[in-house]
């Protein structure tokens, strides 16, 4: 991969992208000041937090029953700032840290990917994106999924480039962490393995000598997690027992016709009619995991129109409405998520015009991302928390797409990376 070095020029205007980045995030914190949390999934992050905090491992929150709704690194990087009367402003700080250094690191892989034009784009572009910043200062996983699928992305070119083992150990640490954060992002592993298998083979360079150290960490990296799970609950669970949940809530009448068509709705969940709040979690998971599959299997003739629908919401395409209330729900404001549903049309176009324009090897890598959230979309729901793990990559193309519409100034607006 050939790319310019980063000017000094470039280099300045790329911080001063960083600094606006973080005064936009520090801004948008300050709203929520003293702003109790909304009924959402921010309530389990921010609990289990403050349990970690007071020496209680992973625990359901109303119930004395062992926890594992979502994975658990969000909550274990909130749970040092979990002390005193204030905690919960202190963890939104968290998701803000995670999104500057998200903003700072896409600057790093558009140089990477496209040199020093792309770079100061990409870097631009993170720090004001609606879809990046309104994540951030929420206790939810987005800003720490959105900064780990910046990570697998750059420790991937590393391993590319550099071919050593600390490089592929590196990946493999970035790939179990991915997972932690986001379970649906454990697919980024094979995903990314298998890209690097074929680039190797390109250049006719072993390929299992890298395949085993990457997959060696990645499992160390999840076997504690993993282990404690399988020894605590009544059936076997891996990441979390959040898949029943997701597909009941995905597969009922409300979400296969009717203006939710597509979507995820809390009401098929409230109408599971054997639900117990007492219930072993890994039990309920199960037993609304059967209730899922049973009602797709007898609406066969559906899921063709439902998945369409699925993926029509992720791309903004449909219910938009609905999109925006529940985003209000998780606290982001209304006019920022219609902001957001633009960017999103603005930069999609944008994204496909660069990524016709980058080497084969890049294109590939940050697509895989998206491949992610296709298989997500169509498995569940559609929805802007779902694509999400999609939006680094988003970026990163629409970068490349500026550079090469702006003005050609510079030797590097016109080389985005290895073929290979």
């Amino acid at each position: 991969m050939r790319t310019q070095p980063i000017t000094a020029n470039d280099a300045r205007v790329m911080r001063w992208m960083v600094v606006l980045g973080a005064v936009i995030r520090v801004a948008y914190l300050l709203t929520k000041w003293n702003r109790p949390l909304s009924l959402n999934d921010s309530y389990y992050y921010s609990g289990q937090a403050y349990q970690l905090a007071h020496g209680q491992l992973f625990r359901e929150l109303f119930v004395d029953q062992p926890g594992a709704e979502h994975g658990p690194l969000t909550s274990l990087l909130m749970a040092p700032l979990s002390f005193g009367s204030d905690y919960v402003f202190w963890q939104r700080l968290v998701t803000v840290a995670s999104g500057i250094v998200l903003v700072w690191l896409l600057g790093k892989l558009g140089a990477r990917i496209g040199g020093s034009a792309v770079g100061v784009y990409a870097v631009g572009i993170a720090a004001i994106a609606p879809n990046l910043w309104m994540n951030d200062g929420l206790i939810m996983s987005e800003s720490v999924s959105m900064l780990l699928v910046a990570c697998v992305l750059w420790c991937a070119l590393d391993a590319i480039d550099n071919g050593s083992q600390r490089a592929f150990v590196l990946l493999g640490v970035a790939l179990g962490l991915a997972a932690l954060a986001r379970s649906e992002l454990i697919l980024l592993t094979p995903l990314v393995m298998l890209w690097l298998a074929l680039c190797r083979r390109r250049r006719s360079i072993p390929v299992w000598p890298a395949l085993l150290p990457i997959a060696a960490a990645a499992v160390l990296v999840l076997l504690p997690w993993v282990s404690f799970n399988l020894a605590r609950f009544e059936k076997p669970v891996l990441l979390t027992t959040n898949d029943g949940t997701t597909l009941l809530g995905a597969n009922c009448d409300r979400t296969y016709s009717g203006d939710s068509i597509g979507g995820w709705d809390v009401i098929c969940v409230l109408d599971d009619a054997s639900y117990d709040a007492n219930e072993e979690p890994s039990v309920r998971s199960a037993r609304q995991r059967d209730i899922a599959i049973d009602y797709v299997r007898s609406h066969l003739s559906d899921v063709p129109r439902v998945m369409l629908a699925r993926v029509a919401r992720t791309l903004d395409l449909y219910g938009l409405s609905d999109l925006v209330h529940q985003d209000v729900g998780e606290e982001r404001p209304e006019w920022a998520a219609w902001a957001g549903i633009v960017t999103f049309w603005v930069m999609a176009g944008a994204s496909a015009l660069g990524a016709a324009r980058l080497g084969r090897r890049n294109r590939w890598l940050l697509l895989l991302p998206c491949c992610v959230v296709v298989c997500t979309t169509v498995l569940f729901y559609g929805g802007h928390r779902i694509r999400s793990t999609a939006e680094p990559s988003l970026v990163l193309f629409t970068a490349v797409a500026v550079a090469v519409g702006s003005k050609p100034r510079r030797a590097d607006a016109h080389s985005y990376g290895d073929a290979s």
